[in-house]
């Protein structure tokens, strides 16, 4: 039998198909004994009507619990239900229309209609495929309309009987594609107990892991019985496919990690990163008052608005570090020293945001960088300023940014006051997998930050623990799988 089937609302001709895959009625599949009982099958709900305890949305929920692989899951159907459901996601949805419809003439409305993500305006690609990765659904109505800019209106998930007789074969072709997508497994290769996705960027210049340490995870993943992918953005209608999702990718709120996260975290997938961590991470301000709050020491700090000058110059005197809150390797880092430098670049950064970090500057040859995983010490290693720069990434550079030297040694010969002072401000976070940036002085030890995707390269973080650092996670995973399998 196919690995695939599309439900319908109506009566269908016997062996009927849709893209080479069987038409099933609806009320089949909810009823029949023969469903119910198939492992490993793939389900494109096309019911028309999917509201709430309606066929089309028992379909859906019934497929979860079956454990069949469906689209669009329940919760899209329930967070497509009502605009203030999905009304939350339109704002980083909306970002790009006013650019990608300067050109748009006199008309103030648009319709789309999108089949798994793609859409007959390739001028608009680019919401295509951020619909599709926000609301996963068949065929997708979009209204635009434009009052006082550009805006998302209405979605609405289409059925097959909603879809224009001369669109269908354009469906068909999509719906094809779409099935065709999901990469085959070796036949040869056991069984999984449980699969893994590990997302990632080919194209990253600065990624977390390298080439080298992907494999090494798919290794040990391999070796404890989990079957390891490496997908990408492209790959996020497949993510429930998944038991659990690794983020092996810079990480952003306003970002598709943090909807692959998010995404994840609701399908019930074990994540790491979790959407909770990424919030607490990538802001800095957020975790300059969290630390502050539980006491970890940390460079003497000021929250700065615009009117704040004086009272940071007052309290950190110069240099002084100005950081923005979301920033990530070193970016949006800048070391002023004086009121001239301070002015300009407040000037600068306060067009793109309301508050930034400001912090007393202080010098150290070297950061320690400790890896924590599940609450305990994972790696510890020194990171030296890159040469000539106050910085272990000199950014100014041309090209790609110049790094300084990492010494990695074993966890029991770093500090244990850093190791201790590391566990302590990762704890506040969560208990995913995190790096803890930290300052020895001679005044103790301070946390710079806390990094919710810490680097994991082949050569470096691993070259005391070598193949154990990658077993080391995948156990972390294994350990919680099997715990959310025992649950009831």
């Amino acid at each position: 039998m196919s690995d695939a089937i599309v439900l319908v609302d109506a009566r269908t001709p016997a062996n009927a198909e849709l893209a080479g895959r069987p038409v099933v009625p609806v009320l089949s599949y909810l009823t029949g004994q023969e469903w119910s009982e198939r492992r490993g099958l793939r389900v494109v709900n096309l019911c028309s009507t999917t509201r709430y305890r309606s066929q089309g949305y028992y379909a859906s929920l019934l497929a979860e619990a079956r454990g069949h692989r469906v689209i669009p899951s329940h919760r899209t159907l329930h967070d497509l239900s009502r605009r203030t459901l999905y009304g939350t996601e339109l704002d980083t949805l909306e970002k790009p229309l006013k650019r990608l419809l300067s050109g748009a003439g006199g008309d103030d409305r648009i319709e789309l209609l999108l089949f798994f993500g793609q859409g007959e305006r390739p001028e608009l690609r680019p919401l295509h495929r951020s619909l599709f990765e926000t609301f996963p659904v068949p065929a997708l109505r979009v209204q635009l309309r434009r009052k006082g800019g550009w805006h998302i209106s209405r979605l609405r998930a289409l059925g097959l009987q909603d879809i224009p007789e001369d669109r269908r074969a354009a469906f068909e072709e999509a719906l094809a594609r779409y099935l065709d997508r999901r990469w085959s497994r070796p036949p040869t290769r056991r069984t999984a107990r449980y699969d893994l996705a590990i997302l990632h960027d080919p194209e990253e210049v600065l990624a977390p892991s390298d080439p080298r340490a992907l494999r090494a995870f798919v290794r040990a993943a391999d070796e404890l019985g989990i079957e390891a992918d490496l997908i990408t953005r492209r790959d996020f209608p497949f993510l429930a496919e998944y038991d659990a999702l690794f983020i092996r990718e810079t990480t952003g709120v306003d970002h598709h990690t943090y909807r692959f996260a998010r995404r994840a975290e609701a399908e019930g997938l074990v994540v790491i990163d979790d959407p909770d961590s990424i919030l607490r991470c990538t802001n800095k301000i957020f975790l300059a008052e969290l630390l502050r709050r539980e006491g970890v020491p940390t460079p003497r700090s000021v929250i700065l608005g615009r009117e704040e000058l004086d009272r940071a110059e007052a309290e950190l005197g110069y240099p002084m570090v100005l950081k923005i809150p979301d920033g990530s390797f070193s970016r949006g880092v800048f070391k002023v020293r004086d009121r001239a430098e301070l002015e300009a670049r407040t000037a600068a950064l306060f067009k793109e945001t309301e508050l930034l970090l400001a912090q007393a500057y202080t010098f150290t040859a070297f950061d320690w960088r400790i890896g924590v995983l599940a609450g305990e010490p994972l790696f510890a290693c020194r990171y030296h300023m890159s040469r000539g720069h106050w910085q272990i990434l000199d950014h100014s550079r041309r090209g790609s940014a110049g790094e300084g030297e990492v010494d990695t040694l074993a966890v029991e010969d770093a500090p244990s006051e850093v190791v201790g002072t590391a566990l302590r401000a990762a704890g506040l976070v969560g208990d995913g997998l995190y790096g803890v940036d930290l300052k020895d002085t001679s005044d103790g030890v301070l946390v710079i930050e806390v990094n919710d995707n810490p680097n994991l390269d082949a050569g470096v973080e691993d070259a005391v623990l070598g193949s154990v650092l990658y077993r080391r996670v995948m156990e972390v995973f294994l350990a919680r799988l099997d715990e959310r399998t025992r649950s009831p």
